[in-house]
């Protein structure tokens, strides 16, 4: 690894280390911008929408940053740091039937109601239509995620995990939404 990538990364477990949450806050902002800047392209968008990029920062860093932070600290004081296989399990499932699904709910509300500017009842009719196979989706992935997550990685870096996955379940999300509208239109 070349030396400035090196103390890069060095410089940034430093910040982990010594200030978690910003640190996973403003992680969790930029693999948000970089996330939404690709799902634009993907989905055929000419002109960035700074807009929408900045509300999809805001979700990342006012929500999935924070969320995550705490989240994996209490996990991790139920179970007081164990990794083995048992234990992994328990924080999978845990992970799966609460942080799981209200992720995907909340996103899907935050997406209708801010960044495209529905009216609650499109976005709920949306959410009782599209949730359902979300979640399904999610629960094909994100156990996978989770445990790696658990199993294998230091508590400092699991929310810089799941942000560089919700970076691909963003894009999924996001052109899943596009090819919707798409076969509406």
């Amino acid at each position: 690894m070349g030396s400035l990538a090196k103390k890069g990364l060095n410089n940034y477990v430093k910040q982990l280390q010594e200030n978690p949450l910003r640190t996973k806050v403003i992680t969790a902002g930029v693999v948000s911008a970089i996330s939404d800047i690709v799902s634009q392209k993907l989905s055929g968008i000419q002109k960035l929408q700074l807009k929408r990029l900045l509300l999809k920062v805001l979700f990342g860093a006012g929500y999935i940053g924070p969320f995550g932070h705490f989240f994996h600290l209490i996990l991790d004081k139920i179970f007081k740091g164990k990794r083995d296989t048992k234990t992994v399990a328990k924080k999978v499932l845990i992970e799966q039937c609460t942080s799981s699904p209200w992720n995907n709910l909340l996103f899907m509300i935050y997406y209708g109601l801010v960044v495209e500017g529905q009216p609650w009842v499109n976005v709920k009719a949306k959410v009782r239509k599209d949730y359902p196979s979300v979640q399904y989706t999610a629960w094909t992935i994100s156990p996978i995620v989770g445990w790696i997550n658990h199993k294998f990685l230091p508590l400092h870096f699991r929310v810089v995990f799941h942000s560089v996955a919700a970076f691909f379940w963003s894009i999924f999300l996001n052109l899943r939404a596009r090819s919707l509208a798409l076969t509406k239109a």
